[in-house]
């Protein structure tokens, strides 16, 4: 661990369980084991605020993938997992959330340091809301079923439905949201009696380490979850195209999610995937302002703007526009910048310098189309990968930073006059996974909320997650559902099963 992390840890702390994990050899988890990747190679670890190196961990190769996959089915085919009843699958999975909580702040601050989150939101949305989740799905277990038919066909017959685990899911996960988004991607399978190779991206992975170990306790048996780690580009074809694999779970960008999808396809493989977004909100002239302001804070700046569900563009009405843009520009000059285990932090920094300078081209690109800098924007200088909460306005819908995804802690702002251009300005983009919608009127958000595409919309929110409520988006922000009982109809198969009853003697 570098010398500056460390000063870090020194001067915010860290509890004894988070700084013993963080100096272990971080290996691969497979099988019901930790286990060195079979070429010993490591992928270096980037703490975001410092810009230096925390730890190295394994980094997987095509040979890990078949064990973990071969493992996984090994858990399904027989042994404990196999057999269980669903009231000992949900029993693991209370248990499990149960653990989850106890270690919640040993959580946080590993993901806060791996990814550079504000600690006190990812305790409280991240880590707890993923233990929330693993309830929720638990209570499935014992609740799926199929059901009787009455049939036609000629003769005597006993006709019903089954619902049987799909088999073993290749989970994919973002670094934005570390643990929470693989909450989302093995809750729903497990309760449904599948396995999983999770694979987390290579930027931030940690926290899903040190959840293997709280699986063990918790009695989760060996195969069920395997845990592979290192580069997507060297393992993630061989992952979502293997033929021991029957089922995809991604989130990730379009492009990834393109690649995923066409290789899941030539295996014949079902998937889901939650990509992209550039999120609309559309402020009406008696929106409550105050209101719309406050929720920029959890959506567009929030997480350092990495959501793919953040209103990253906002449709004002011109009457109310400058006001609106005076109060955001409030929010975003009162947010403070600082390293997630600092107690003050609003706005830690974002995932890497690749990801920093990115969302600067952005920026600058913006401000060249002729997008109007309201405040940030200018580079931040300093150690670590941290990017001002920049505010843009603009009158143009086809600038690149109207039109595509930022992934930072920037919101354009744009006037509209009438209620059917704001539908057609909301409308007028690639993605389609979230909007909102700011009126006192509730005719106009009942009359609006059809004609706007997306797979979720808000009405005087933004952002509001509940694991009751299924997420996914249309057009190219994916197909498929997280979360809701949605969810688990991806991780069941539907068998039909016809027994000839045979006429008795009379």
């Amino acid at each position: 661990m570098h010398p500056k992390i460390e000063a870090v840890i020194d001067r915010y702390g860290v509890t004894d369980a988070a700084r013993a994990f963080l100096g272990e050899e971080h290996k691969l988890y497979i099988d019901g084991a930790f286990v060195e990747a079979a070429s010993k190679d490591r992928v270096p670890v980037i703490e975001p605020s410092t810009g230096e190196t925390l730890t190295t961990i394994a980094a997987a190769g095509k040979d890990d993938v078949d064990c973990a996959v071969a493992a996984a089915n090994r858990a399904l085919a027989g042994g404990d997992w196999a057999g269980m009843k669903s009231r000992d699958r949900q029993r693991i999975l209370l248990r499990l959330a149960d653990l989850i909580e106890a270690n919640a702040q040993t959580l946080g601050e590993i993901e806060s340091l791996d990814n550079g989150k504000a600690l006190g939101p990812c305790v409280e949305m991240d880590i707890l809301g993923g233990a929330e989740l693993l309830r929720y799905m638990a209570g499935f277990a014992t609740k799926i079923e199929g059901a009787t038919r009455e049939v036609s066909a000629p003769g005597s017959h006993f006709a019903a439905t089954r619902k049987e685990p799909i088999g073993v899911v290749a989970a994919i996960v973002p670094w934005n949201w570390p643990f929470n988004m693989a909450m989302w991607k093995i809750a729903a399978p497990l309760a449904a009696g599948c396995a999983i190779v999770l694979k987390p991206a290579e930027q931030t992975s940690l926290s899903m380490l040190y959840f293997m170990k709280l699986c063990e306790r918790a009695g989760l048996p060996k195969g069920v979850l395997n845990l592979v780690t290192g580069s997507g580009r060297a393992i993630g074809d061989h992952l979502v195209g293997h033929p021991g694999v029957s089922k995809v779970s991604f989130t990730g960008s379009t492009e990834v999610g393109r690649r995923v999808g066409e290789t899941a396809g030539r295996a014949l493989t079902p998937v889901t995937l939650e990509l992209g977004g550039k999120s609309p909100m559309l402020v009406f002239a008696d929106a409550d302002l105050d209101a719309v302001a406050a929720s920029t804070r959890w959506s567009v700046f929030f997480n350092a703007g990495q959501v793919c569900s953040a209103g990253s563009r906002i449709y004002a009405h011109r009457s109310v526009f400058e006001k609106a843009v005076t109060k955001i520009k409030q929010v975003a000059e009162g947010m403070v910048m600082a390293p997630g285990l600092d107690p003050a932090c609003d706005i830690g920094p974002v995932v890497s310098a690749s990801a920093k300078a990115n969302i600067e081209t952005y920026i600058r690109k913006g401000v060249a189309e002729g997008a109007r800098i309201v405040c940030g924007g200018d580079e931040t200088p300093g150690d670590g990968f941290f990017v001002k909460p920049t505010i843009l306005t603009a009158d143009d819908n086809t600038l690149s930073v109207v039109q595509e995804e930022i992934f930072g802690p920037v919101v354009v702002i744009l006037p509209f006059d009438e209620e059917a251009e704001a539908v057609a300005l909301a409308n007028d983009n690639q993605y389609g996974l979230a909007a909102s919608i700011w009126t006192r009127d509730i005719s106009r958000a009942l009359r609006l909320v059809p004609r706007i595409k997306a797979g979720t919309v808000w009405v005087n929110a933004h952002d509001l997650i509940d694991s009751a409520m299924p997420f996914g988006g249309f057009k190219n922000s994916g197909f498929g559902k997280d979360m809701g009982p949605e969810q688990l109809d991806h991780f069941l198969r539907t068998k039909s099963v016809w027994i000839s009853v045979a006429e008795g003697d009379e």
